[in-house]
């Protein structure tokens, strides 16, 4: 064989393992619409799946990725009461203060600093019994209201093929860009073999 012939083979085989690669990232995605041929229909992986993969979308997230648990805990948590406690205090003493004299002002007449500042610590006491108590009870009512892996599933199966096809190649159009490389590659690695078996056998 010339060396012209060894180096047609190499970019052959280069581009056989590229194409055959690309072809197979492709096919993917595509086709998006179901194709009849005999005995079997053709489809894009994606496309074909996208109600099951959905699904178990969103049963990850909705049982593992935004777990009403962890939600619970961190909604409750008492730290959150302390960083509102600022604004509620200053809600308090407004109330108090201001709108207090404006509903009842014969009473306001009988409240001093102090009975106002007794009043704004019982509230405060108060609320913070309430406020876990509370979030707990709207948690437990918006799980009920609220269906997560519904949601995420119906969102996703609603997708059209094209921005479910955007989405995925944003986040792996550099790891099917590498594979594409890869395919080339190996595709080089079998034509030197070729031509290695055919100079040694010439």
């Amino acid at each position: 064989m010339h060396w012209t012939g060894y180096i047609i083979t190499l970019l052959l085989s280069t581009f056989t393992g590229w194409v055959t690669t690309w072809i197979a990232v492709k096919m993917l995605f595509h086709p998006r619409k179901p194709i009849k041929l005999p005995g079997y229909t053709l489809q894009g992986i994606f496309p074909k799946n996208q109600r099951l993969i959905a699904e178990k979308l969103g049963q990850v997230v909705g049982k593992e990725l935004l777990s009403f648990d962890e939600i619970e805990q961190k909604v409750t948590n008492p730290e959150n009461l302390q960083k509102l406690k600022p604004e509620i205090e200053a809600h308090i003493d407004s109330f108090l203060n201001n709108r207090l004299k404006e509903v009842f002002p014969m009473l306001s007449m009988f409240m001093g600093e102090k009975t106002t500042n007794q009043l704004k610590e019982a509230f405060l006491l108060e609320l913070e019994n309430l406020f876990p108590i509370l979030m707990k009870t709207y948690m437990n009512k918006l799980q009920h209201d609220l269906d997560l892996e519904k949601i995420v599933t119906e969102k996703v199966a609603a997708f059209s093929s094209e921005k479910l096809e955007n989405i995925l190649l944003q986040i792996t159009k550099r790891e099917f860009k590498f594979l594409e490389f890869i395919g080339g590659f190996f595709g080089l690695l079998i034509g030197i073999v070729q031509v290695v078996i055919a100079a040694l056998t010439k």
